[in-house]
């Protein structure tokens, strides 16, 4: 870790700087970071003075887009191995883990559910069972880990899960909530799942948008975590390094803990002054 940012810390203050006012970033992140990185963006306008451009989407979406030549320059992706792929094909730098989240079950309102129940639930052939549309969105990915450690405890259980999962988001064809509202809220306020495995940074937010709709932590034997990676793309301009850079520090780090991320390059409580 500490060579890598290192190597952001060189690229930054090695290449010539502009004018901040003229200079402007290119920002693809996951749909997850809208709130977080929206924040961390108007922070670091305010220090710098140079604008972001942000574009919000599934990861492997935009991973692809990054691939074909979209001009991205920062990529803050939901898992590592997208950016990994980028970085090994030469398309961008090293790859730095910057946040981690895990996987929760969102209920809607009046929908029987609880830990020690959630699995007989979602193997209900009568459950709507929501999640994003694996390899487009690594939440989807994330999801069907889940099915797998299911699968370990109740054989036989992957294939029922597999089949009956409700592919809602990530996809081309997928929802776009209005302004202020998450796609997890709409879509279990309008009906379409009873539960939705997401992101627990999603789920809390979706449930404080429906009265009565709850965020359900999964099991220890069924958690799984999400490992988000950030990379710089290639030829990118020196204040989207110094963007980077501002995203693993203390400042951009305590808004994503903010957001309900844990935050690996903060010390540990114990250690902070």
């Amino acid at each position: 870790m500490r060579s890598i940012l290192v190597a952001l810390a060189l690229s930054a203050v090695m290449v010539p700087r502009p004018g901040a006012a003229a200079e402007s970033v290119r920002l693809h992140a996951a749909g997850s970071l809208r709130a977080a990185l929206t924040e961390i963006a108007q922070a670091f306008e305010a220090r710098e003075g140079a604008r972001v451009e942000g574009k919000f989407g599934p990861s492997g979406v935009l991973r692809e887009e990054i691939a074909k030549g979209a001009p991205a320059e920062v990529f803050a992706s939901a898992n590592m191995e997208h950016p990994l792929s980028l970085s090994r094909d030469g398309k961008a730098g090293p790859v730095v883990l910057f946040a981690r989240n895990r996987l929760c079950a969102l209920a809607r309102p009046d929908f029987a559910v609880d830990p020690a129940n959630l699995v007989d639930r979602m193997l209900d052939p009568q459950v709507k069972l929501g999640t994003s549309t694996p390899k487009a969105d690594p939440s989807g990915d994330y999801a069907w880990e889940v099915f797998r450690k299911i699968e370990r405890q109740r054989p036989g259980s992957f294939a029922a899960l597999d089949g009956k999962a409700l592919k809602l988001t990530g996809g081309a064809a997928s929802p776009t909530p209005p302004s202020g509202r998450t796609i997890y809220g709409l879509i279990v306020e309008r009906g379409d799942a009873d539960l939705f495995l997401t992101y627990c940074t999603n789920a809390r937010v979706a449930a404080d948008e429906i009265a009565g709709a709850r965020a359900l932590q999964l099991p220890d034997d069924l958690a799984v975590g999400a490992d988000y990676g950030l990379t710089v793309v290639k030829d990118a301009s020196p204040a989207a390094y110094r963007l980077a850079l501002f995203i693993l520090s203390p400042d951009g780090q305590g808004i994503l803990a903010r957001h309900g991320f844990s935050a690996p390059t903060l010390p540990a409580p114990e250690d902070r002054s």
